[in-house]
């Protein structure tokens, strides 16, 4: 199973990073989450420079692509050859996206007339690109997720985890990260948030046995 973390110039380190870190906890499994940017090097929001480890043609070739947020999101959507280049499938990809991240989704066109999470700064651009915006921090139909807030990005982890591996996946990856004393209480709580728009039926996808 193969993740695209879409990291672009101004990301927010906490977007990028904690899918990163639960999707990996997995690697024993065959999971492999991976930095996926446009250029060379990202700088973050607070100035922090990051390789990419793989290009944005990847994401067109990953399993899952999660696209994070940052302080230039408004300004990169207005970037169409940017746009052109992200090549996205939800016929066979999971796709997620978090606070700014959204307004990508609405831009590419993948949201159709699906309600969205997104943070409270960014929820303005998302109405005025025709989004109904939920408050709520996480919301999945189809192989679509939105989410809401930084910390809300363990839910998107959480969504990849049920819909392409297992609930014991999701449980041990993200009791692993939790803090000590309510590894329990916080895997669950995270799940129980995602798991109602998990279909019943195993996932389909094509990576989802990798």
């Amino acid at each position: 199973m193969k993740t695209a973390i879409l990291t672009l110039d101004a990301f927010n380190e906490l977007d990028s990073f904690i899918s990163y870190g639960i999707l990996n906890r997995l690697k024993s499994k065959g999971w492999k989450a991976y930095i996926t940017s446009p250029t060379p090097t990202v700088t973050s929001m607070n100035g922090v420079t990051i390789h990419a480890e793989r290009d944005l043609a990847f994401a067109s070739e990953a399993d899952a692509v999660l696209i994070g947020s940052g302080s230039k999101t408004r300004e990169l959507v207005k970037d169409q050859a940017l746009l052109d280049s992200i090549k996205l499938d939800p016929d066979r990809q999971l796709i997620g996206a978090q606070c700014s991240g959204t307004l990508v989704l609405a831009k590419l066109g993948l949201l159709g007339d699906r309600p969205a999470c997104t943070d409270v700064t960014t929820k303005p651009w998302v109405i005025e690109a025709g989004v109904r915006v939920l408050d709520q921090p996480f919301y999945a139909e189809g192989n679509i997720a939105t989410a809401g807030g930084c910390l809300a990005q363990q839910y998107l982890a959480a969504w990849v985890l049920l819909r392409a591996g297992s609930r014991e996946d999701a449980e041990y990856a993200l009791e692993y990260v939790a803090p000590v004393g309510e590894k329990a209480e916080y895997s669950q709580r995270a799940i129980a948030n995602v798991e109602r728009y998990v279909p019943s039926e195993a996932a389909t996808l094509v990576g989802a046995a990798r």
